[in-house]
């Protein structure tokens, strides 16, 4: 090979090798990328990748946005950045979870605030047939069923399981002091203390077959009927 020919041949090579640097550098950082800065609450990369122009809502093979890895990790000032960019609450996920479903269930009450502006779909429902009240009823988030019942979600919302959020709050419970309390703000807000499950079995019915005798008095009080 002449000198020419070598010569030629670094050249297309060198060209080549900066066309691909060059396009490298001018692609956009992946929606994998975002996903994972948020899933560390990295506050300032998420930031840095939105204003290198990543897709916002961008999903994995799973359905599972940024701003629901935000949530799942509690990462409230990742969660802000994402929502204040329009990061949408209502991206559900292949399992049905969304951003504001996830952060019922998980009791991210700040995070769940933060959404309210960002208009959250209350008719969306989790793989259960529930809505963001239920799974915090069950879990004992006493602050985030607190915060649920300004937001005008249904407190009779009954799930595929035949259960309200009262329901749950009796059945898969101990009766302690978190759900007193939750049984007692469902009630003053409104909740049917009769609604009864699958089989016909109301709240006061079930906290009396499990001893929660301080559950039982809260619905007596109430006028439940068992």
């Amino acid at each position: 090979m002449g000198h020419l020919s070598v010569l030629a041949t670094f050249a297309v090579a060198a060209t080549s090798l900066v066309a691909c640097v060059s396009a490298s550098m001018n692609a956009k950082p992946s929606g994998r990328d975002l996903r994972a800065a948020a899933a560390r609450g990295d506050a300032g990369e998420v930031k840095q990748l939105l204003d290198a122009g990543t897709p916002i809502d961008e999903v994995d093979e799973r359905g599972r946005s940024a701003l629901l890895e935000a949530v799942e990790g509690g990462h409230l000032e990742a969660a802000t950045v994402l929502m204040d960019r329009g990061a949408s609450v209502n991206v559900q996920a292949a399992n049905l979870d969304t951003p504001w479903l996830q952060a019922g269930a998980l009791g991210r009450t700040d995070i769940l605030r933060r959404m309210v502006d960002a208009g959250p779909d209350l008719t969306i429902r989790n793989r259960y047939g529930g809505n963001a009240m239920i799974p915090a009823c069950e879990r004992g988030h006493v602050d985030t069923v607190r915060f649920l019942l300004t937001t005008g979600i249904d407190v009779d919302h009954v799930n595929n399981l035949g259960w309200t959020c009262l329901l749950e709050a009796v059945i898969l419970s101990d009766g302690g002091p978190a759900h007193q309390q939750i049984v007692t703000l469902l009630l003053d807000a409104g909740a049917s203390p009769d609604l009864a499950d699958k089989d016909g079995v109301t709240a006061l019915a079930h906290a009396r077959q499990k001893g929660q005798r301080e559950v039982a008095a809260i619905l007596e009080a109430h006028g439940a009927h068992g």
